[in-house]
């Protein structure tokens, strides 16, 4: 599986990226505000750090707007990836933006069906939005489980890119459904390194090691 960090923010990439975790990572609106800088400005800087994809979002609706956004943020860096949302324009303008060799990721996916529509469009990546789902009550991996079926029954390429996951248990979930990516904040990667009986362990061993050195 591979590990996308969802965040704009330079340092926390860098710390993940330099531990060999990160292989690509994903932005919105929202985390690009969060940065403080400009979209380019943050983009520009992610993408020279990590060499993987890098999703940039934007905010048009219409089919000519979502190709023009997209033809922009590509020429930012050759590992970009246009966000495209679920909808009848934006499943248009990644059929056009396929033709002209720029990656999408189609976004705000919430159903199997709307997975299926998005493979057959040619998408790049499609996001599914578990946490969102689980929020409501829907179990979010239920969806993953069915994508994940379509997809090997008919062979599509669009890789499964998990979001909007809140926790290490969604992460094992979606490797054990064998989802192609999962996206996460950084501190649901910490979180995933930490263990209360690896930290007993450790401090156990370091108390005996201690108490051995003392020995006369």
């Amino acid at each position: 599986m591979k590990f996308f960090l969802d965040t704009a923010e330079a340092d926390k990439i860098r710390k993940y990226n330099d531990l060999g975790m990160v292989d690509g990572v994903t932005t919105n609106p929202t985390l690009i505000l969060k940065s403080g800088r400009t979209q380019r400005e943050a983009i520009e800087e992610i993408c020279k750090m990590v060499k993987g994809p890098v999703s940039v979002e934007g905010a048009a609706t219409t089919t000519d707007g979502l190709v023009k956004e997209a033809e922009e943020f590509a020429s930012w860096a050759k590992n970009v990836v246009a966000k495209v949302p679920m909808s009848q324009d934006g499943l248009r303008a990644v059929q056009l933006l396929s033709k002209k060799g720029i990656k999408t990721n189609v976004t705000l996916v919430f159903s199997p069906a709307q997975a299926l529509l998005v493979a057959k469009a040619g998408a790049t990546y499609v996001s599914p939005f578990i946490g969102r789902l689980d929020d409501v009550g829907v179990e979010g991996m239920d969806v993953i489980a069915q994508t994940k079926q379509i997809y090997d029954n008919y062979d599509y390429e669009t890789e499964i890119l998990v979001a909007s996951v809140r926790s290490p248990l969604h992460v094992v979930q979606a490797a054990t459904l064998g989802a192609d990516i999962c996206t996460m904040p950084p501190d649901v990667l910490d979180k995933m390194y930490k263990h209360p009986f690896t930290d007993a362990g450790m401090a156990k061993f370091l108390a005996d090691w201690n108490a051995t050195l003392h020995k006369k």
